[in-house]
């Protein structure tokens, strides 16, 4: 189990309920990547600054609309990041910097393959929508809602969170055959 940078608030959380809680964030009005971050900061109960929301409104539709990595899994990283990730400057074998670069990993491949379309880059998984209208606005609520569950997810594992939505099969293939 491993120790959190940050003070959680709950003990037990549904992953299926933060997915639909980014969902709904973004729809009230967030960004990809605002929605993300907002609903991991209020669903786990966090005791950090709304800054945490601010810093990553320029991730959104790709960075800064530029079509590059998608900005709910940039959410991810930086939520990711929030947990597990370092704040010293000791070089590349601190065990924290490793840790959350193998999560990160993690979730780089699974939203690969989540998202049946084997990319990260939001031009590439919005080419045939047309911008922040329809169908593409759909797909990005989804593509949040997904990276919420998933960091929620790994969270829990990490963490030693009860995951409420584990019953008698582990969370990810029974979501995954419900959500993809």
């Amino acid at each position: 189990m491993l120790e959190s940078n940050v003070k959680i608030g709950v003990t037990e959380i549904s992953p299926r309920a933060v997915q639909q809680a980014a969902e709904l964030n973004f729809k009230n009005g967030y960004y990809c990547c605002e929605a993300l971050m907002a609903t991991i900061k209020q669903e786990f109960k966090l005791d950090v600054p709304d800054s945490v929301i601010a810093m990553a409104s320029g991730m959104a539709v790709g960075a800064g609309k530029s079509g590059c990595v998608c900005g709910a899994f940039n959410g991810g990283i930086l939520a990711l990041g929030m947990f597990f990730g370092r704040t010293e400057q000791n070089g590349p074998t601190n065990p924290k910097s490793v840790k959350c670069m193998e999560l990160t990993h993690e979730l780089h491949d699974w939203f690969k393959t989540a998202n049946k379309k084997n990319a990260i880059c939001c031009r590439v998984l919005t080419k045939e929508f047309n911008m922040g209208q329809g169908e593409h606005k759909e797909q990005c609520i989804f593509f949040t809602g997904l990276c919420a569950w998933k960091v929620a997810e790994i969270i829990c594992r990490e963490c030693g969170i009860k995951n409420l939505d584990e019953v008698d099969e582990p969370c990810e293939r029974r979501a995954l055959a419900d959500i993809v």
